[in-house]
């Protein structure tokens, strides 16, 4: 048991670091094409998701996703 805790410390302390890099890489959200509206924020909403923005978007709740299991499991093993 010792042993399983140790390593998922180690996990949860790296998806902690990485979770808060991604936090601060993304953009806010009135940042962007603020000043111009209509077509273009239909345009760059459907490709949104492939952009770097969505990958980062995506990369946040997996590592969300990761940390509240990781949280749990230690707590669990406690």
């Amino acid at each position: 048991m010792i042993i399983l805790n140790r390593i998922l410390s180690i996990v949860f302390v790296i998806v902690c670091v990485f979770l808060s890099g991604v936090v601060l890489m993304q953009e806010g959200k009135d940042q962007g094409l603020g000043a111009i509206g209509g077509i273009a924020d239909s345009y760059w909403g459907k490709i949104r998701g492939r952009s770097v923005e969505g990958t980062l978007e995506k990369l946040t709740a997996v590592a969300a996703v990761l940390f509240l299991a990781l949280a749990f499991a230690l707590n669990l093993i406690k």
